[in-house]
């Protein structure tokens, strides 16, 4: 996948648990958590954190290659954080010396050397402080690095204390070398995607990205081929594996690669997909935190799950079936088609999900087309 994306939202699990949970099953998270966090004074971590696509944990080797992404924090990072970059460059000289002195730090032990609160109209998300603002331009310009979370709340430190010493001190790529290593992972990861797939993953300028598709093709290192019902061209990874049937079950985060860019869902598997977290609850279609499921190569339904930490069970606030046009159905794995073969196995691997989040029983509460069914195979 080359990233995991993070997300604040927390009504299941941390958006960055579940791919790993989609792909592999049940899994340590406490392992991840070990992969990506800078303990004891050891360089043990595997992955670190930066804006890739959106705020990301990626491979160690892939942070030199946004380097160009930090270099223009000053003209591309959000306007809150150049705002008080430009303004108040004692503050950020402040920060510097107090992360270096104390770090790791958070934010919130650091709020009185700044204004208590952001500029009205301002994003919400920064309205909260001047030095959350000031420290996380600095963490878009590379300066300060995450050297955990703690409840989600990030502890930042200077970027040379958690990097290993071969990756901060590596070269830089030019911006090009760089920008070709990032599209051949996103090639790889998506396998066939038009140039604006691509553009998106790590989030290129489309500029930039045309340019390092044209070179990769001239290479033969990614092949032009045209899709079936797409009318963008396509691209292929030439090492991508074409399975004469894909037997996938798998539960997918709205933040999981494979069905983040909303438009590439519905043109791969007819499904159309929004999250709506943001809609007011009368406007909702389908519910606050919805999750695709995946069974066979078609996603045959969605679900609004919630884990309900208090009572320790798993709560289905509704279960829908994709009909087999929405799910771009061919008729080409058995009765995947039938809404009580799709509940029992959904059925299933919501058990195993509770399980792994440490939850007890699923309970459901019966709304949606497919809710009748899993109620059946949830007896």
């Amino acid at each position: 996948m080359g990233l995991l994306q993070l997300d604040s939202v927390n009504v299941l699990a941390r958006s960055h648990y579940l791919p790993v949970y989609s792909r592999l099953g049940p899994y340590s998270r406490d392992m991840l958590d070990r992969m990506t966090a800078h303990t004891s004074g050891a360089f043990r971590r595997e992955y670190v954190e930066y804006w890739a696509h959106e705020a990301s944990l990626i491979p160690l080797r892939l942070h030199p290659l946004l380097r160009w992404r930090m270099a223009q924090a000053a003209r591309q990072a959000w306007a809150p954080l150049r705002r008080v970059a430009r303004e108040n460059p004692r503050l950020l000289a402040e920060l510097r010396r107090q992360v270096r002195d104390r770090g790791p730090v958070r934010a919130s032990e650091l709020e009185s050397l700044g204004a208590p609160a952001g500029r009205p109209g301002g994003q919400q998300m920064w309205a909260r402080s001047e030095v959350k603002a000031a420290l996380e331009f600095l963490f878009w310009s590379g300066e300060l690095g995450a050297a955990r979370r703690v409840n989600f709340e990030r502890h930042y430190d200077v970027i040379e204390r958690v990097l290993p010493s071969g990756i901060h001190n590596s070269p830089t790529p030019s911006r090009e070398d760089a920008q070709r290593e990032l599209m051949r992972v996103a090639a790889r990861a998506c396998g066939v995607a038009t140039a604006a797939d691509l553009a998106d993953y790590f989030r290129l300028p489309v500029v930039d990205a045309k340019e390092r598709i044209a070179e990769l093709v001239s290479a033969s290192e990614l092949l032009p081929v045209s899709v079936q019902g797409w009318r963008s061209a396509g691209y292929l990874w030439p090492g991508s594996r074409r399975p004469r049937e894909v037997r996938a079950r798998a539960l997918l985060s709205p933040f999981d690669p494979l069905i983040w860019r909303r438009e590439r869902v519905q043109r791969l598997f007819g499904f159309r997909y929004r999250l709506e977290i943001y809609t007011p609850a009368q406007r909702r279609l389908h519910g606050y935190y919805v999750l695709p499921y995946l069974l066979g190569d078609t996603l045959r339904a969605r679900v609004d799950l919630k884990a309900d930490r208090r009572l320790g069970v798993l709560r289905v606030q509704s279960a829908w079936h994709e009909p087999c046009a929405a799910a771009g159905c061919h008729h080409g794995f058995g009765d995947d088609c039938d809404p009580d073969r799709v509940a029992a196995e959904l059925a299933a691997d919501l058990g195993e999900l509770a399980g792994w989040l440490g939850l007890g029983a699923v309970v459901q509460s019966g709304r949606g087309t497919l809710a009748a069914a899993l109620a059946r195979q949830l007896r």
